[in-house]
């Protein structure tokens, strides 16, 4: 099982607008230099574990991988919610990130979500 490389490729933008987004956090408060650092470390695993997921060997090896990505995914979304409204962080690079993990969140449900399904019926 591999990705399509036009997934890779925006899970490698979607991180990148991490960093990005980090970078040009406000450092005056402490809550949002931590949920900021969790952001990054949480984001930018995403495309991490996309790139694992194209070189798995198995379809069980490549659904644990996609897993790994949506709780980074899940995680990554807690913060920019937390940042947006308990931090009063909004702006449209926080608007995008929220849009495009969603996004990304629904993806790779289904992928995995399919990817699962095939696997039983060619285990029958």
């Amino acid at each position: 099982m591999r990705l399509s490389e036009e997934l890779r490729i925006r899970c490698k933008g979607y991180a990148s607008k991490v960093v990005q987004f980090y970078a040009a956090l406000p450092t005056g408060k402490k809550e949002i230099a931590v949920l900021g650092l969790k952001l990054l470390r949480s984001g930018t695993s995403v495309a991490a574990h996309s790139r694992e997921a194209s070189r798995a060997r198995s379809t069980a090896e490549f659904c644990s991988k996609l897993n790994g990505l949506l709780q980074e995914a899940d995680e990554s979304h807690l913060w920019l919610e937390l940042l947006n409204e308990d931090c009063g962080l909004q702006n449209k690079e926080i608007i995008f990130l929220l849009q495009e993990t969603s996004e990304l969140l629904a993806i790779f449900t289904t992928i995995v979500s399919k990817s699962r399904m095939h696997e039983k019926k060619t285990s029958l």
